[in-house]
C-alpha cells in the first residue's frame, strides 16, 4: 500500500443549465419527460443490495395531473426496517475500515455521473414526482446535489487536517470516527438534493445508513438510489426504506442501534422524533445525534427606503417558486404604508403574469402542490381569510384554486391589519404569501414584531437602500433567522456560499453543506503518544 497525503479536486458550485427554446439540453430534458410519462414503475425498498416487494402498495402520481401514475411503490414496515438494520450492521466494518479517499471517491464519482449521465433522468423524475419547473429541478435535483457531494468531500478533508498541538517529546493526534450504530435519515418531498445529502453526508464519514424518503418523492428517491449504487457503494451502506412515518420510524428508534437522526421536514415530526428518543434513552448505549432542519415562517421586512421593483420581484419570486413548498420561502412581508399602492399595483401584475399549470409545458412559472392533504390545507387558509374580508383581512390578491385536473393553488397575497393573524403566525408551507403594511413611523415596533411574532428562525430578508437601516435590522434581527438576506429573496442558499440551516423552532442550526453539519456524524478520538515515559514517580516540588 502507498501512502500519501491526498488532495481532493478542488469543489466548485455546478452551473446552472439555462433550458432555453432550442437548446440541446432542454431538447433531452423532454424526451425523458416522455420516456418516463411513458413508463410505469414498481418500487420497492432497497436493502443489502436487494429490492424487496411487501405488497402493501402505493402509487406514484403527478401532482399537477394527478391521475397520470407513474408506478408503484412497495411500502417497508417492521419486517424491512429490521432487516434494513441488519444489512447496515453488517456493512459497518468494512465500510468504516475503508480509507477515506476511497469513500470519498464513490460520492465525487457520484457528483460527475449526476453531471454527465443521470441529470435528465433526476431531472425529470423530480419534475414529474414532485411537480417542479425544469428551472426549480436543475438548481435542486442536479445542480445542488452535485454541490452536495463535492463540497461535503471537501469540507471532510478539512476536518482530517485539524489535529492539535504536540510539545517536544509528544505526538498528539485526532482521529475522525463514525458513530455507534447507524445514522436514520428522514428526507422531505421538496428538495431532491436534501434527499441525497441526509443521507449520503453522514455515509461520507464511514457511517451505514436507513432512509426513509417522503412517500410523495419516492421517484426521484429511487433513482438517486441507482445512482449511489452505480457511483460504487457498495451494498448495505445505504439502505432504502420508502413507506408510512409510524410505520418505519417507530421500529428504527425502537432500536438500541440508532447513533443519529438526520432529518428535514415538519417542526411537530421533529420534536416528536426528540420525545421518542429522550423517553427511550436509557435504552441506547450511545447517546443519538439529532440533527434537523425543521419549519420556518420567514419574513421580508421593507424599509421605506427599499427599490420597489427589486421588492416586488423578490416577493414574488420568494414566495411562489415551486408553489412556495419551500422552507426557507417567503410567507409573511411587512411594508411600509408610504409604499404600498406603488407596490400593490405592481405586484398585482406580476402574479396576472404567473402560469399556472404543467411543468412540461416551460412557460410555467408554477406546478401544482404536492398532494391532496396540501390542497386542501392552502385553500382552506384562503377560503378562511375571504371570510375575513372586512375584518383581520384587507384584500386578497389573487387567490384562485382548481383541482379538476391537478392541486393547483395559484398565487396568493392576504393583506392583513391584524400582524398576528393566523396565516401571518402558521406555517402553510404553499403558494400563500401574508403581507401586513404598517406605518413608516413604526419602524422600531416592526422590528420587534418581526422578531417575535412567530417561534421559527430559519431565513429572513430586509430591504432598503440606507446602510443604517440595514445595520440596524442586521442586528435586531440577529435571532430571528439562520440565513439573512440583504436586498434579495429569503431562498436560493448554495452550497459553499450561504451555510443553510435556522435555529428557534427551525432546527438544530448544524448547517447543511459545511463543516458543521459533517462534523455531527463523526465522534473524534484524541490521541497522545509519549516518546520518552517518565521513570520516576517524583515530582520536582517534592525535592
Amino acid at each position: 500500500m502507498t501512502d500519501a497525503r491526498f488532495v481532493v479536486p478542488s469543489a466548485v458550485n455546478e452551473p446552472v443549465r439555462d433550458y432555453t427554446p432550442g437548446s440541446p439540453e432542454r431538447a433531452h430534458l423532454q424526451v425523458e419527460l416522455q420516456r418516463q410519462l411513458d413508463t410505469r414503475l414498481e418500487i420497492g425498498p432497497r436493502i443489502g443490495g436487494r429490492t424487496i416487494l411487501t405488497g402493501r402498495t402505493a402509487d406514484i402520481v403527478v401532482p399537477h395531473a394527478r391521475k397520470h401514475v407513474l408506478g408503484t411503490f412497495h411500502q417497508a414496515g417492521a419486517e424491512e426496517v429490521a432487516a434494513a438494520i441488519a444489512a447496515a450492521r453488517a456493512a459497518k466494518p468494512a465500510w468504516a475500515a475503508m480509507r477515506w479517499e476511497d469513500r470519498a471517491a464513490i460520492f465525487l464519482r457520484a457528483a460527475t455521473l449526476l453531471r454527465e449521465r443521470h441529470r435528465d433522468r433526476i431531472n425529470a423524475a423530480t419534475m414529474l414526482g414532485q411537480s417542479k419547473t425544469a428551472h426549480q429541478a436543475e438548481i435542486d435535483a442536479a445542480c445542488e446535489l452535485i454541490d452536495f457531494f463535492t463540497f461535503n468531500v471537501e469540507y471532510y478533508t478539512r476536518i482530517l487536517a485539524d489535529q492539535p498541538l504536540s510539545p517536544a517529546g509528544v505526538w498528539n493526534r485526532v482521529e475522525y470516527r463514525p458513530l455507534d450504530g447507524f445514522v436514520f435519515a428522514l428526507t422531505p418531498f421538496n428538495f431532491t438534493s436534501i434527499a441525497g445529502n441526509l443521507p449520503s453526508a453522514p455515509a461520507l464519514c464511514g457511517n451505514t445508513v436507513v432512509w426513509k424518503p417522503a412517500s410523495t418523492a419516492v421517484l426521484s428517491g429511487h433513482y438517486l438510489m441507482e445512482l449511489f449504487e452505480e457511483a460504487g457503494l457498495p451494498p448495505g451502506v445505504i439502505n432504502f426504506v420508502p413507506g408510512p412515518g409510524g410505520a418505519v420510524g417507530d421500529p428504527v428508534l425502537a432500536s438500541p442501534e440508532v447513533g443519529g437522526v438526520h432529518f428535514t421536514g415538519s417542526t411537530e415530526v421533529f420534536q416528536g422524533l426528540w420525545r421518542d428518543i429522550g423517553a427511550r434513552i436509557a435504552s441506547y448505549p450511545q447517546y443519538p445525534r439529532l440533527v434537523g432542519e425543521t419549519g420556518g415562517k420567514d419574513f421580508v421586512l421593507v424599509h421605506a427606503s427599499a427599490d420597489v421593483e427589486a421588492v416586488a420581484v423578490a416577493l414574488l419570486r420568494g414566495a411562489f417558486e415551486y408553489q412556495g413548498q419551500k422552507c426557507s420561502a417567503a410567507s409573511r412581508a411587512y411594508v411600509p404604508t408610504s409604499m404600498w399602492p406603488q407596490l400593490r399595483d405592481r405586484l398585482a401584475a406580476l402574479l396576472g403574469e404567473v402560469g399556472v399549470g404543467d411543468v412540461c409545458d416551460f412557460r410555467n412559472f408554477m406546478g401544482a402542490v404536492i398532494d391532496a392533504r396540501a390542497y386542501k390545507k392552502h385553500t382552506g387558509a384562503i377560503t378562511e381569510a375571504r371570510g375575513n374580508i372586512g375584518g383581520d383581512v384587507v384584500e386578497i390578491l389573487g387567490g384562485e384554486f382548481d383541482d379538476r385536473e391537478g392541486w393547483f393553488v395559484k398565487p396568493t397575497v392576504i393583506v392583513v391589519r391584524n400582524p398576528k393573524y393566523r396565516t401571518m403566525v402558521e406555517e402553510l408551507f404553499g403558494p400563500v404569501l401574508t403581507l401586513f403594511v404598517y406605518d413608516d413611523a413604526a419602524w422600531d415596533e416592526t422590528l420587534t414584531l418581526v422578531d417575535s411574532t412567530t417561534p421559527y428562525a430559519l431565513t429572513g430578508a430586509v430591504f432598503s437602500e440606507d446602510r443604517a437601516v440595514v445595520a440596524q435590522a442586521t442586528e435586531a434581527l440577529r435571532h430571528a433567522a439562520g440565513n439573512f438576506y440583504i436586498n434579495d429573496k429569503p431562498t436560493g442558499a448554495v452550497v459553499g456560499q450561504q451555510p443553510f440551516g435556522g435555529g428557534r423552532a427551525s432546527g438544530t442550526n448544524d448547517k447543511a453543506g459545511s463543516m458543521w453539519n459533517l462534523i455531527r456524524w463523526l465522534s473524534p478520538r484524541a490521541i497522545k503518544e509519549t516518546f520518552a515515559p517518565p521513570r520516576s514517580w517524583r515530582y520536582p516540588y517534592m525535592g
